[in-house]
């Protein structure tokens, strides 16, 4: 990287840290970001699965709405029906343009008197960090209609921690119920949080000499690696402590190459490669998370159409069956040499011992057990069209 390309790019809170730890710093939707540690890519993926990781995830955009017609702003620009979002609550969703393309997908939160940095929330839209920009010209667009709302990006004043992994959990609530060892408070037990549902962090009042603190920061049980885990958002001072403190409790530090590969298991999506502006949700197998209390979301009407008119591709999972990494552009190919579609997202999975991707093929062709061929450089590798996800951590899918 030239000191050029590095001045023009964004350095979360966590830069040094990560450089104290060795991280390989790597360009990531603007920002400098770890795509690895010493210990390597695959061992991070494997202590996530097993125990528990953590990951820089600041980089991440995090928009706060405020304003008596937020709910009715949110209940346009977004699929989630957001009126009927309750407080403490999150719901995973999309912002799409008016052909119904993904302009992003984001995770809204009803964290109504919640505290970050210098805003009182009302709700907090956490959105990709390449599509943040995007997202916050898109918003403003429609922002006209709504003159009471206000929109705060304060990514760049906090941090965002996730922290992944079977025992995750089990450590935040250490971690609250830590009093004055861990200096922190979340108010309830991560543990009776359900999934998608969120609290305040705030440092602990049972410090010695110190007067009840006011809220820091909100802890949410989400995470994007197939896991149970929590994110934590703080401001920059407390987030830096949080990192620490989770280093010195044996939480192993995660670069976006393990995030890359568990969401890759999990089959969850990565913008600009499962999804795009020129991507719908339907077609790529997210129907699910549209909302149908939400009449009124830009794109319903494009929507509307594909559903009555059937996609032309859909979205599948494989497995090469004779070895090799489906990497994503590669060629996808039916039993007769024809190209059907490409590869989204590919690589190994260290959970399945296999090679495992996701790409856009013909809907005639995307039956599950279907056998196709990926190109790889010029070598045609046999593959089978699997069910999703690849990997749950209720039930392991097993090789076939």
């Amino acid at each position: 990287m030239t000191q050029h390309a590095a001045e023009i790019l964004g350095r979360t809170a966590l830069y040094q840290a990560h450089l104290g730890l060795h991280a390989r710093m790597v360009p990531f939707g603007g920002w400098e970001m770890p795509v690895q540690y010493p210990t390597g890519i695959l061992a991070e993926a494997r202590a996530v699965r097993a125990n528990v990781g953590m990951f820089d995830v600041s980089h991440m955009g995090r928009l706060y709405i405020s304003g008596d017609g937020a709910a009715d702003f949110l209940q346009r620009v977004l699929t989630a029906d957001v009126r009927a979002l309750r407080h403490g609550r999150a719901k995973y969703g999309f912002v799409l343009n008016e052909q119904g393309g993904i302009i992003d997908d984001i995770i809204i939160s009803n964290a109504e008197g919640l505290d970050i940095g210098r805003h009182r929330l009302k709700y907090l839209l956490v959105c990709n960090a390449g599509n943040r920009s995007a997202v916050v010209l898109w918003l403003h667009r429609w922002l006209a209609q709504f003159p009471d709302v206000t929109i705060h990006d304060d990514t760049e004043a906090t941090v965002m921690i996730a922290v992944q992994g079977p025992q995750a959990i089990a450590l935040a609530n250490v971690l609250a119920g830590g009093g004055a060892i861990s200096g922190y408070d979340t108010g309830v037990l991560p543990s009776t949080l359900r999934p998608f549902a969120l609290t305040y962090i705030r440092e602990n009042a049972m410090q010695p000499n110190l007067m009840p603190q006011p809220t820091a920061g909100v802890l949410s049980r989400t995470g994007y690696t197939g896991e149970d885990g929590f994110e934590a958002m703080l401001p920059v001072p407390q987030g830096i402590r949080m990192w620490h403190l989770l280093k010195e409790r044996g939480v192993v530090p995660c670069g976006l190459g393990a995030r890359d590969v568990l969401r890759l298991e999990a089959a969850l999506p990565l913008h600009g490669h499962d999804i795009d502006p020129a991507t719908t949700p339907i077609e790529a197998g997210l129907e699910r998370f549209l909302q149908e209390t939400n009449t009124e979301f830009i794109g319903k009407e494009a929507l509307q159409t594909q559903k009555e008119r059937g996609v032309q591709r859909k979205l599948v999972g494989f497995r090469t069956l004779e070895g090799g990494i489906p990497r994503q552009g590669y060629a996808l190919l039916g039993t007769d040499g024809a190209t059907i579609g490409a590869v989204t997202s590919g690589g190994v999975s260290p959970t399945l011992d296999a090679d495992i991707g996701m790409g856009y093929v013909k809907a005639s062709s995307a039956n599950i057990g279907n056998r196709i061929a990926v190109d790889i450089r010029g070598r045609k590798v046999p593959a089978e069209i699997v069910p999703l996800p690849f990997y749950s951590r209720k039930a392991p899918q097993k090789e076939p």
